[in-house]
């Protein structure tokens, strides 16, 4: 079979829509990124890669406040937990009552329910520890309220 110069930038073109349309598609994953009270350090959370959106894993790294051009520069600790469902926000609120925000990630429920994962997550020395989670948490209620009542119950 001969191949013609057009065939050759057919291909070719092909290559780069399906590599751009990857690229396009790991762009979005980062689902929500917020600076952290107090501490100014950025919190971005991000789905997994190459995962479906109603399942998989999810990320949370923490960076240090740093010069507002490179947020990202100073990566100070993170961690990857089991997701059902997509991200649905990003958020802080002191759940342990130390005095200190804690990093709160909701993910909802894929399908037919109406239901909400909660946890809570916080900084201890160079960690990223999960402080505490509810989950199956119908998503009209308060979830900082019910991660609250849940680490008190310990």
């Amino acid at each position: 079979m001969r191949y013609s110069f057009k065939h050759g930038l057919a291909v070719l073109g092909l290559s780069v829509f399906l590599l751009s349309s990857v690229h396009a598609e790991d762009g979005r994953r980062v689902v929500k990124q917020a600076t952290m009270p107090k501490s100014g350090q950025m919190v971005v959370v991000a789905e997994g890669d190459l995962e479906p959106r109603s399942v998989g894993s999810y990320t949370v790294r923490l960076y240090a406040k740093n010069d507002p051009a490179y947020p990202y520069d100073r990566f100070v600790a993170g961690t990857v937990r089991p997701r059902n469902g997509m991200i649905q926000d990003l958020t802080f609120a002191d759940i342990d009552k130390n005095g200190q925000p804690d990093i709160i990630v909701i993910t909802r429920y894929a399908g037919s329910g109406n239901f909400v994962t909660a946890e809570a997550f916080r900084l201890q020395g160079k960690t990223l520890g999960l402080l505490t989670s509810v989950a199956g948490l119908d998503a009209n209620k308060d979830a900082i309220q019910a991660l609250k009542q849940k680490l008190a119950k310990r």
